[in-house]
Parts: structure tokens; C-alpha cells; sequence
């Protein structure tokens, strides 16, 4: 089977949203584990602040920059360990699942970033028709 050598807008596009998507979900997934739903501390506690490096790269996927895509893809290696140790490692059940999700999203983050950034170089590498303005 070939791959098609003119990826289309619609790829593009969904792996774009696609990234945005599971970042705002790993965001939220963060803030909601150690805030209310599974907290070290009662009450919260101050490892909500990890978030605040996936907010950073948020503008950066919404306007469509390649950079961006290019190092997200290996930051989120970073949260990926810290789901499978709390998934292996933590005794409560709940936060063993929250960990689980936090691993799928990852995954699912490194893969939209890997294939927008994969769709778009063979976009640009592809020869385009040239056309002429009709007058």
C-alpha cells in the first residue's frame, strides 16, 4: 500500500487538533488529579504546579508552529515516566487509573506531534502545480 505523497489538509488538520486536544487534557487531567481527585495531601497539593510547562507550548500548537510540535514531542516523554512510575508505584486505585490516562495521553500527544510534524515536511517537500493567475 503507498502512502500518499500529497497529505491532505484534513490530516493535517486532525493531528494538529489532535495534539491541542490531548495537551488541554493532560492540563486538565493534572490540575484535577492533584487538586481533587486523587491528591498526596488533602486538600491539593503544590505537584498541581507541574502543569505549568504543558501550558507553556499551548500557544505554540494553536498557531500551528512546527518548532513547537518538534520539542513537545520530546518534553512529553517527561510526563509519560511520571505515569507509568505513579501507575506502577501508588497504592490507591484511583490514582493508578489517572495515571494509566496520563500515559494514553502522552502516546497520544507524541503521535499527533510526530505525525503533523511527518505531514507537513512532506507537504513542503512536495512539487506543486504551477498556477497561473487567470486575469
Amino acid at each position: 500500500m503507498k502512502s500518499d505523497p500529497h497529505p491532505s489538509s484534513f490530516s493535517v488538520a486532525a493531528t494538529r487538533w489532535l495534539a491541542v486536544g490531548s495537551l488541554v487534557g493532560l492540563i486538565v487531567l493534572g490540575l484535577a488529579w492533584e487538586m481533587w481527585l486523587a491528591p498526596l495531601r488533602p486538600g491539593g497539593s503544590w505537584l498541581a504546579l507541574k502543569v505549568l510547562p504543558l501550558v507553556v507550548p499551548l500557544a505554540g500548537l494553536m498557531k500551528n508552529r512546527m518548532y513547537t510540535y518538534r520539542w513537545v514531542s520530546l518534553m512529553v516523554w517527561l510526563y509519560f515516566t511520571e505515569g507509568v512510575v505513579r501507575a506502577w508505584s501508588d497504592t490507591s486505585g484511583v490514582s493508578q487509573l489517572l495515571a494509566l490516562a496520563e500515559v494514553l495521553l502522552c502516546l497520544t500527544l507524541f503521535t499527533a506531534c510526530a505525525l503533523h510534524v511527518r505531514l507537513r515536511l512532506r507537504r513542503a517537500a512536495t512539487p506543486r502545480p504551477l498556477q497561473i493567475p487567470v486575469p
